[in-house]
């Protein structure tokens, strides 16, 4: 299981990217092997405001729909439309292609409160 060193990770299997005040925010590979095939994605509106913690989106695969959550908060500033057509790519490259929003962080301290690579991997 694919568990990448410089990413933050929530107990709800959302990893973040953090560059300066921008999390890149996806779900972990483990997250997309227990959902199975993604067949949609419902992505938040650019300029929302997310709090950590609250659901901003859905994925529905194969075996259920499982909500999106904020591992930070802040505002989304770009969300990744090439998963209207390709929800796969969350399968396929969840760590890559397949990210799912961009947050400008609202609260830096926030970042302690996330699970590092060994911490996540001691989850799973």
């Amino acid at each position: 299981m694919n568990v990448p060193e410089n990413l933050k990770y929530t107990n709800d299997h959302e990893w973040a990217l953090v560059e300066e005040d921008v999390a890149t925010v996806g779900i972990t590979e483990y997250a997309a092997g227990e959902l199975g095939d993604v067949v949609y994605v419902e992505l938040p509106e650019v300029g929302a405001t997310a709090a950590k913690g609250d659901s901003i989106g859905t994925i529905e695969a194969v075996k259920t729909v499982a909500d999106i959550y904020s591992p930070l908060s802040g505002e989304i500033i770009e969300v990744n439309g090439a998963l209207n057509d390709n929800s796969e790519l969350i399968n396929h490259d969840p760590f890559g292609e397949g990210w799912i929003v961009k947050i400008k962080l609202s609260d830096l301290s926030e970042l302690s409160e996330l699970l590092n690579h060994e911490d996540y991997k001691k989850l799973i």
